[in-house]
């Protein structure tokens, strides 16, 4: 699965890459019934990526070379193995750990559900236990995974275990704290019926007034934490994960005195169409503007069909947690075009920018894993319909002619098994290759990092289908999402382009130009 150890050995690649920081999705003990974001303990190391020390030996080297880390905090839920959960359930109706999840009495005499909560993963949100006398007893509250149970943010052990555990991190010198599933961490009282359909997807960018998701009395949680950071001296950062209807409604995690940026998901789950890009960029940097938080933007995660693939299909946007369009014809080639314009789009608009792990090599998704490899809870909460985040998960390919490519010291496959077609995206590979998406990656990063800081963003008008835009004086950026060729001619001269051009830009081709 790779390990501390593992990370340490790869952060002159991180350096060389050119990024500023990096983001550690949870590496607290856990069961791993949902990759880790089952915590049983959120103040140590999970024994198969190694200890504290560990931890601390990485950040420390980090530093050293420049590089900053963000930790990953689940905190809307625990792992049904957490000490509380195994005392709440072992303490029957009585037990006061119940008090610090949603444990409720069922419907129809017991028998069905307290409401119409549905689990992100598919199917309800609610399980039945087992009582400690052997019969049927309450129910409890999970929106991800069974084995997930849902805090209530109401109690106050919980809200004080969570400051703590923020303390904890930030004391042991981390520079940022990403927040999972930010949005879930406060319900409505009473926990009224949402209205939810049988058939219901967990569509929360969508949803208006939900009762489970986007709650305003979550914001609470979010002063208490950005108190506990301007505490500490240097740059602390928050970035929250919050898939809300709209740029509006997610400016409202970034305000003065809450989480300092957020992930872009309008962005991210754009289509490769000029307009739809653009309204997403607009509606990004209007949102954050009165709250005077920067934008950030990403375009792949750990939960989304890695958009190289995306971008290869006929319907190029990503849906919620990797139920979209699994199985459409993709046109690979075309996918790796977009794919290398989309990020030197990305890294020329203001704010921050994600990138996720493997996109700097230009991986596909792997949409043949074999079904006994498949480890995603959705894919047996869905019925085994819907194949889930495995695919964009696949460990990355380093060295080498055959899997696993570097992946850790043995020749066995790792975790999820890596097709041999990557042995031409290896790192090893590309490193050298002028005209890799590797070679593309770290140019582009070096003159962001050279040209861009507070330059605003002014749009240009070349065209329908066309984005194009300045950062003040320092970079012009042209993106051609067209089928036909744009005239480069009197736009500035070239500084990076994501395939070779000549006088025009090709369709699906972006340049980073030198205005004037």
């Amino acid at each position: 699965m790779g390990d501390i150890g593992g990370l340490r050995s790869r952060l002159p690649y991180l350096v060389d890459l050119g990024v500023d920081a990096v983001w550690i999705t949870p590496w607290y003990p856990s069961p791993m019934a949902d990759g880790g974001y089952d915590v049983s303990d959120h103040r140590d190391i999970d024994p198969r990526y190694g200890t504290l020390a560990d931890a601390d030996a990485l950040l420390a080297e980090a530093h050293e070379r420049g590089l900053r880390l963000v930790v990953d905090l689940v905190a809307n839920h625990t792992s049904a193995e957490h000490p509380w959960f195994r005392a709440a359930l072992a303490g029957g109706r009585e037990a006061p750990e119940r008090a610090h999840y949603f444990f409720r009495d069922g419907r129809d005499g017991g028998q069905a559900p307290p409401n119409d909560w549905i689990s992100a993963f598919g199917g309800p949100a609610w399980t039945r236990v087992t009582e400690p006398d052997g019969r049927p007893g309450q129910w409890y509250l999970h929106l991800f995974a069974p084995e997930q149970p849902d805090l209530d943010w109401d109690h106050p052990a919980v809200r004080a275990e969570f400051d703590d555990v923020v303390r904890f991190w930030l004391d042991r010198g981390v520079d940022g704290i990403r927040v999972d599933a930010a949005p879930a961490m406060a319900k409505v009282p009473g926990l009224p019926d949402a209205g939810h359909a049988a058939d219901a997807t967990f569509d929360s960018a969508g949803w208006v007034d939900n009762p489970h998701w986007d709650v305003d009395a979550v914001h609470e949680v979010f002063r208490r934490w950005r108190r506990i950071a301007d505490g500490y001296d240097g740059d602390r950062l928050f970035v929250s994960e919050a898939v809300v209807r709209g740029p509006e409604r997610l400016s409202r995690y970034v305000r003065p005195d809450e989480l300092h940026t957020t992930f872009n998901f309008d962005y991210l789950r754009a289509p490769w169409d000029a307009r739809a890009l653009h309204a997403a960029v607009d509606g990004t940097l209007a949102a954050l503007a009165p709250v005077g938080a920067p934008a950030t933007w990403v375009l792949s995660s750990h939960d989304e069909t890695r958009h190289l693939t995306r971008f290869g299909r006929a319907s190029s946007g990503a849906a919620t947690m990797g139920f979209d369009a699994l199985g459409a014809p993709v046109d690979l080639a075309l996918g790796r075009r977009r794919a290398r314009a989309a990020a030197l789009l990305t890294l020329a608009l203001p704010g921050g920018a994600y990138l996720y792990q493997g996109e700097e090599l230009g991986l596909p998704e792997v949409e043949d894993l074999p079904e006994e490899a498949l480890q995603d809870p959705t894919w047996e909460r869905s019925g085994r319909t819907a194949r889930g985040r495995d695919g964009c998960r696949v460990p990355l390919p380093w060295s080498g002619e055959r899997p696993p490519f570097g992946f850790g010291p043995g020749a066995g496959q790792p975790w999820l098994p890596q097709p041999p077609s990557w042995r031409d995206l290896a790192v090893a590979a590309q490193r050298d290759a002028p005209a890799s998406t590797l070679s593309l990656y770290r140019s582009a990063l070096r003159l962001r990092r050279e040209l861009l800081a507070e330059e605003p963003l002014s749009w240009l008008d070349l065209g329908d289908d066309v984005l194009a835009f300045d950062r003040g004086r320092a970079l012009r950026c042209v993106v051609n999402l067209s089928a036909r060729p744009v005239p480069l001619g009197g736009l500035g001269r070239p500084l990076l382009t994501s395939e070779d051009v000549g006088a025009d830009l090709p369709p699906d081709t972006a340049a980073w130009l030198a205005p004037g």
